[in-house]
């Protein structure tokens, strides 16, 4: 899962909210694709260890929900996370994780985005992050 793709000038934007993100530059976390609406994002494990010597499972969610958040946010309509939701299969690689988050389902207010996280080519975990739509106003009944 190494090769980088294109990123299209349409998300240039959320490229740079991406790259002047505090968190992410603190993580080291960048855009390496955006394509057909999926979004792979790349971060180093080097420094993210835990107490056992494994990478953080906090990093490894950090990278997932960095992912999330980019895709969720791609259409121009602000979202934040109303809940996300991890499962960890395996200890990664050293090198560098990858996730791959697109878009699962979506109505007016919510949207619904699956995340897979890569150490090489294997998958470490799976990552289901809910965004709530900001940018759009509530329906009156």
């Amino acid at each position: 899962m190494t090769d980088e793709g294109p990123i299209p000038e349409v998300y240039t934007d959320a490229v740079r909210r991406s790259e002047t993100c505090g968190f992410a530059r603190l993580l080291d976390i960048r855009v390496t694709a955006i394509e057909g609406g999926r979004v792979r994002v790349a971060m180093p494990i080097a420094g993210k260890e835990n107490a056992h010597g494994t990478t953080h499972g906090g990093a490894i969610f950090a990278v997932a929900d960095h992912a999330f958040g980019i895709a969720a946010n791609l259409d121009g309509v602000d979202q934040i996370a109303i809940s996300a939701y991890i499962q960890y299969f395996s200890v990664p690689a050293e090198g560098t994780l990858e996730a791959m988050a697109y878009r699962v389902s979506e109505t007016e207010r919510t949207s619904v985005y699956a995340v897979d996280v890569y150490s090489g080519d294997r998958r470490i975990a799976s990552f289901e992050g809910v965004g709530f739509k900001t940018g759009v106003s509530a329906k009156k009944e």
